[in-house]
């Protein structure tokens, strides 16, 4: 059965060719490296300004490596266990699949998106994984012994403000994608599996 082929229900997404240039310019870059247009992209583009900070600010956090030591598979990890504690379908589809890319484990990716504890993590990765659901679920109850938990794991001061940054915005974009009833890229379903 296939999921609705809406892109979000409210309000209507603009048609790309009434874009500004630098969004279709985004697009085009986006469809030659990943082969679709992801549409929380196509979403955001009901308002080109958002469009633009919110894919400054995916890109700083996500995919740059020289401010952020967390590996990029560590960084979806985190977005994948955030979207799980809040059974966001979206992000669980679309960064569930990169997870199964990255880590070149498809188990790896079902587990995260299904319970992240079935996982043979190492103690790094579930102390991790661990604060990002806590800070989802009970984000009031963190406290002192959740950060030195992560520091006795190995994480640095900016480390653990780099977890708790991915956590925060994809609780943000979970209820983002909640809201608007935001529907993934059905090529996601299918691929690295």
């Amino acid at each position: 059965m296939p999921q609705p082929d809406h892109i979000i229900k409210l309000p209507p997404v603009p048609d790309p060719a009434d874009l500004p240039d630098d969004i279709r310019k985004y697009f085009d870059i986006c469809a030659e490296k990943l082969g679709l247009i992801p549409n929380v992209l196509s979403a955001y583009t009901v308002n080109a300004d958002k469009f633009r900070t919110f894919t400054t600010f995916y890109n700083l956090l996500m995919l740059d490596e020289e401010t952020c030591r967390l590996s990029r598979l560590e960084r979806e990890m985190i977005a994948v266990v955030v979207s799980s504690a809040n059974r966001c379908y979206y992000c669980l589809i679309a960064h569930g699949q990169a997870v199964r890319q990255l880590s070149g484990d498809p188990q790896l990716g079902e587990m995260m998106v299904t319970n992240y504890r079935v996982a043979e993590l190492d103690p790094r990765q579930r102390a991790m994984l661990d604060y990002a659901w806590k800070l989802t679920l009970t984000p009031h109850d963190i406290g002192d012994a959740d950060r030195k938990a992560l520091e006795d794991a190995g994480f640095s001061g900016q480390d653990i403000f780099d977890i708790t940054d991915v956590a925060a915005f994809f609780n943000y974009t979970n209820r983002m994608a909640h809201g608007l009833d935001m529907m993934p890229n059905p090529e996601y379903h299918a691929k690295d599996r």
